[in-house]
């Protein structure tokens, strides 16, 4: 719906505001929390951690964290040695 569509454009600007972030927002590819795992509460520009959950990879930034969406279309950093491949 249009209500719904607004809503995420209004989510996707703030990303982009928050994480500086240029450009399309793209997904690369998806990615699975390792279910082995610990859950984690997210910070202020970390995801939180559910084991088994599929993230939307926006960005790899560097060699430690990827920048993902999450299935709620929250966005944060989360940590590459957690992230398994699909």
């Amino acid at each position: 719906t249009l209500k719904a569509c607004k809503k995420e454009e209004k989510i996707d600007r703030e990303f982009q505001k928050k994480f500086k972030f240029k450009g399309r927002i793209d997904v690369l590819t998806q990615m699975m929390v390792d279910p082995a795992t610990t859950e984690r509460r997210g910070g202020a520009k970390n995801l939180p951690l559910r084991r088994g959950e599929i993230l939307d990879v926006i960005e790899f930034t560097n060699e430690e964290q990827i920048l993902c969406r999450n299935s709620q279309r929250r966005y944060g950093y989360v940590p590459q040695a957690v992230m398994l491949p699909l």
